[in-house]
């Protein structure tokens, strides 16, 4: 189901079908079918990191393959279906349905040729997979050049080959040099969950710096990226400064570390332990596991100690369980699983199987991930969405050799911009300038402008998580007059197209506290364009104003600070 701001652009797509060229119009049919649907979020890494549990943990069943096996090799997307099903999707776009496998899971072996294969489809009846799709993706850094190839071409790190007419998407559109059905396939990413483990390199900051969401040529940014430090559980908590011996405490201040270098390319790190968030989410973690568990706390604590200092000790030494058993456990929660697991029985010998789990849920961090996938991906999605199908649409202007037309194009994206409500776009706008180095700011600045837009809570979004609802209005309406000054006369022209943008969004804000909410449905905006054939025809040859210029008449319109009227919308892409 579309939001507000995607029936919006939908609306004004449209509306111009009948006014653009024919090549043209296959672009614009293709950015209407993009925006109906679910936000397309593809979690991405080095091999081994951990993607594909962590995919098994946000579907919350245990679907996507962690062994390597010839699936792993492939892309596959997880979304919403009446029927659960997997559709193998071949290069010239025949599809072959399988089951899944006994144990609920993508079977290891398709028995299909994989030379053929475009892509996995697999439908989930989950009420998780409704509002988005998840693209898991063969791991970077493997040996399989065709696996990395369709990571790095959803990725948009591959090379960009010439426009052959295809899909009508602009000459510079970052598709890859597979087949035109896989381009919808691995090109269809808007978001980026970006797991690694220890540190960064050098190619994980280049992946996220030429991730592209398909439909729009975007550069990763505090809009659409997140990135997540896995296995966590294997930090040796003293080597880590400040961490005091606990290796959560060391996780975070490994997480903080990490995001200063990544920033502003993605919203956070988040530290997680993929796989015990993966057992107690799939519902891996039974009352038998819990009462072996029980077990094991009973053991002398110094015994117990020996026994998890590693695996093969946890294995062969004498316990009051079974071998098997204890493999079991190993598998699903891990040393540290299993030691925190214990830590809890003794602390507290009467807990229940499931309170057991959640204590294992709590310690694996994931609760804090999916927090931050609402606060970034969820409660973002449409505008993330409206964002990228504009940002296609300028694409598509530019690309045609037809000078009203890219007119037509250009004129009915500003109208549809000059409405408040739609001031969010250029909030995005203006963060994935920030992200891609485009402009730069002062690094107070710059943290200030990420905050604004990385929550859409007003406490977060002020630095303010303990103040009331009086002191939050006052604090948007100071900030609100504060980058409206540095706006006209301490920023550089392109600081102040960005200190427009944030004065606007305090300003809205206060609003917003106030309860002084800008009248009209937000459904409406695409209503009250009115074009016709002519709209971009005008004599004037003049565009309308963009939605964060000053009021006519104001002391910087029209310095150097300012903005003319006729600057255009061009996408949150590089000038």
């Amino acid at each position: 189901m579309q939001g507000p701001l995607s029936q919006a652009v939908a609306g004004m797509c449209a509306a111009l079908l009948p006014q653009v060229s024919p090549r043209t119009a296959t672009g614009v049919a293709e950015v209407l079918r993009r925006l109906d649907t679910p936000l397309q979020l593809a979690v991405a890494g080095r091999i081994k990191s951990g993607k594909s549990t962590l995919v098994n943990a946000l579907i919350g069943r245990r679907v996507a393959p962690t062994d390597v096996g010839e699936c792993t090799r492939l892309v596959t997307r997880f979304q919403y279906g009446t029927v659960d099903r997997i559709e193998v999707v071949f290069g010239d776009g025949r599809r072959a349905t399988v089951p899944f496998a006994t144990d609920g899971g993508i079977p290891a072996d398709l028995g299909i040729d994989l030379a053929g294969v475009s892509h996995l489809e697999a439908y989930l009846t989950s009420a998780l997979l409704a509002g988005i799709t998840v693209i898991d993706t063969p791991g970077l850094g493997s040996l399989d050049a065709a696996s990395v190839s369709r990571t790095e071409a959803l990725l948009g790190v591959a090379e960009r080959p010439a426009d052959d007419g295809r899909a009508a998407l602009g000459a510079d559109h970052p598709i890859s040099a597979l087949d035109a059905v896989s381009q919808f396939a691995v090109g269809g990413a808007e978001a980026v969950l970006y797991v690694f483990t220890q540190g960064v390199r050098a190619d994980d900051t280049r992946v996220l710096a030429a991730f592209t969401a398909a439909t729009a040529a975007r550069d990763a940014g505090p809009v659409n990226a997140l990135a997540v430090l896995n296995k966590v559980d294997t930090i040796v908590p003293e080597t880590v400064q400040g961490a005091g011996g606990d290796v959560r405490e060391a996780a975070r201040i490994l997480a903080r570390a990490q995001a200063a270098v990544l920033r502003p390319r993605v919203a956070d790190v988040v530290p997680v332990i993929g796989l015990l968030a993966e057992t107690a989410e799939t519902g891996a973690f039974t009352a038998a596991d819990a009462a072996d568990l029980r077990a094991l706390s009973n053991i002398d604590p110094a015994l117990f100690a020996a026994m998890t200092m590693a695996g093969d000790l946890f294995t062969e030494m004498a316990a009051p369980i079974d071998r098997p058993t204890r493999l079991r456990l190993l598998q699903n929660l891990d040393l540290y699983g299993i030691a925190e697991a214990v830590r809890v029985l003794r602390a507290e010998p009467g807990i229940s199987a499931g309170e057991l789990r959640r204590r294992l849920l709590d310690a694996s961090g994931f609760a804090e991930l999916r927090q931050r996938l609402g606060e970034v991906f969820r409660a973002r999605a449409d505008g993330i969405k409206a964002s990228a199908a504009l940002a296609s649409m300028a694409a598509l202007a530019a690309n045609s050799g037809d000078w009203a037309e890219r007119k037509r194009v250009h004129d009915a994206i500003e109208v549809l911009l000059q409405r408040p409500e739609a001031h969010q776009l250029r909030l995005l706008e203006a963060l994935t300038l920030l992200s891609t180095g485009t402009v730069t700011m002062p690094d107070d600045l710059t943290t200030e402008i990420l905050r604004v837009g990385a929550s859409a809570r007003p406490e977060d979004q002020l630095g303010l998580p303990t103040a009331g609802h009086l002191q939050l209005q006052a604090a948007a309406l100071e900030r609100a007059g504060w980058w409206r000054s540095f706006a006209s006369f301490g920023a550089t022209p392109a600081q102040s197209r960005v200190a427009y943008v944030v004065h606007r969004a305090y300003f809205l804000l206060w609003q917003d506290l106030k309860g002084d909410v800008p009248s009209g449905p937000l459904g409406e905006l695409a209503k009250g364009i009115g074009l016709r054939p002519e709209f971009g025809d005008q004599a004037s040859g003049i565009g309308v104003r963009r939605a964060f210029d000053l009021p006519p008449g104001s002391a910087a319109n029209g310095s150097a600070s300012g903005r003319a009227a006729g600057d255009r919308w061009d996408g949150p892409t590089r000038r």
